[in-house]
C-alpha cells in the first residue's frame, strides 16, 4: 500500500499545478478580452482542485498519510491562445499517464478500492483530452481570424462550445461510474 500511497501523494502534485497552471491561463485570458475562454479555464482550475479533493479524500478514508506538494508558479504568458492550448492539451496527457501509472500499481497491489476511485478518473481524463484536443482543433480552424477567435470565445461563454465533446461522451462516463 506505500507504493500506492506515495503514488497518490505524487500525483497531488499534478492535480495542485494544473489547478494553478488554469488559474493563470484564466488570468491571460482575462486579460485578452476572452472572458469565455478565461470562464472555462477558471472553471477548470477549480475542477482540478477538486480532482485533488478527491484523491485526499480516497487517502484519509484509507487512514494513509496525506502529503500535500509545493505549487510552482505557473508560466504567465503565452504567444497565442493557440500555444496555451496546446499546453494544455499536453498537461492533460501527462495526468492521464499518472493516473494510468497509479492504476497499475493499485491493479499489482490488489487494491480493489484504489482501482474502483480511479475508474472515474479514467472516464474524466477521457474528457479531458477530448475536450482540450476539440478546443485545439477549432483554434487551428480560426487561425488568425479575429472573428472566428471571437465566436469560439462567446460560444465558450454561453456554454455551447463543448456541447458535441460533452455530448460523446456523456454515456460513457455514465456507464463507467
Amino acid at each position: 500500500m506505500q507504493e500506492l500511497t506515495n503514488a497518490i501523494n505524487s500525483h497531488l502534485a499534478c492535480e495542485f499545478q494544473a489547478s494553478h497552471a488554469y488559474l493563470a491561463m484564466s488570468i491571460w485570458l482575462r486579460e485578452k478580452d476572452l472572458a469565455g475562454f478565461s470562464t472555462y479555464m477558471q472553471m477548470k482550475s477549480q475542477e482540478e482542485r477538486g480532482h485533488a479533493d478527491r484523491l485526499i479524500a480516497y487517502l484519509v478514508d484509507s487512514d494513509e498519510q496525506v502529503e500535500l506538494p509545493a505549487v510552482e508558479a505557473p508560466e504567465r504568458n503565452w504567444e497565442s491562445t493557440q500555444s496555451l492550448f496546446d499546453h494544455v492539451y499536453e498537461m492533460e496527457k501527462d495526468v492521464t499517464a499518472s493516473i494510468n501509472r497509479i492504476y497499475s500499481i493499485a491493479e499489482q497491489a490488489g487494491e480493489r478500492s484504489a482501482t474502483a476511485m480511479l475508474d472515474w478518473f479514467i472516464a474524466e481524463q477521457l474528457q479531458e483530452e477530448a475536450e482540450a484536443r476539440f478546443v485545439r482543433k477549432r483554434l487551428r480552424l480560426a487561425s488568425d481570424n479575429t472573428a472566428a477567435l471571437l465566436l469560439l470565445d462567446q460560444q465558450f461563454l454561453d456554454g455551447t462550445a463543448l456541447l458535441a465533446v460533452k455530448g460523446g461522451l456523456a454515456t460513457l462516463k455514465k456507464e463507467t461510474m
